[in-house]
């Protein structure tokens, strides 16, 4: 089975489990059906991330991905899980800290078609779009002239 419903987030589909670096770059992106738990696929995501990536010490992580997650990282992989949560006295949206590096590289993959729906039949070609969408945002970076401000645009007269 590939897709499956979320009824804690009303989604329909799939998931997009992601590891990113503090730069927003992706470092290890899981696809899976929206029905598994955020901590399942967490724990996956976190297992590729340690055997990609042995020299990551530390990750911050959403309040979904809480409970034995945080025990069975550190033993594992020797890796402090941080849980970013949210103030329960704010009401409606609040910036998190070290989150929104990750839901901004989530609004990077929206700029690209492909990613805004669901087109993809498998979890594996889902994954290699976003790849593809990544490498398109790091070769956009790379290409930029030097000195130029992140959002500038110069005035047409």
């Amino acid at each position: 089975m590939t897709r499956g419903y979320d009824a804690g987030k009303k989604i329909n589909g799939r998931k997009r489990h992601i590891a990113v670096d503090t730069l927003g770059l992706l470092l290890v992106i899981m696809v899976s059906p929206a029905s598994i738990q955020d901590r399942r696929g967490g724990k996956a995501l976190l297992w590729l991330l340690g055997q990609r990536f042995p020299s990551v010490k530390r990750v911050w992580a959403d309040g979904g991905y809480t409970g034995r997650l945080v025990t069975w990282l550190q033993s594992r992989f020797d890796v402090v899980l941080d849980i970013v949560k949210r103030n329960d006295d704010v009401h409606g949206f609040e910036v998190l800290p070290h989150r929104w590096i990750v839901e901004r590289t989530f609004g990077w993959f929206m700029c690209h078609r492909r990613l805004c729906r669901d087109y993809e039949r498998l979890p594996k070609h889902a994954e290699a779009m976003a790849k593809w969408a990544m490498v398109a945002v790091m070769n956009k970076r790379l290409t930029r002239a030097p000195g130029h401000a992140v959002g500038y645009r110069k005035k047409v007269a």
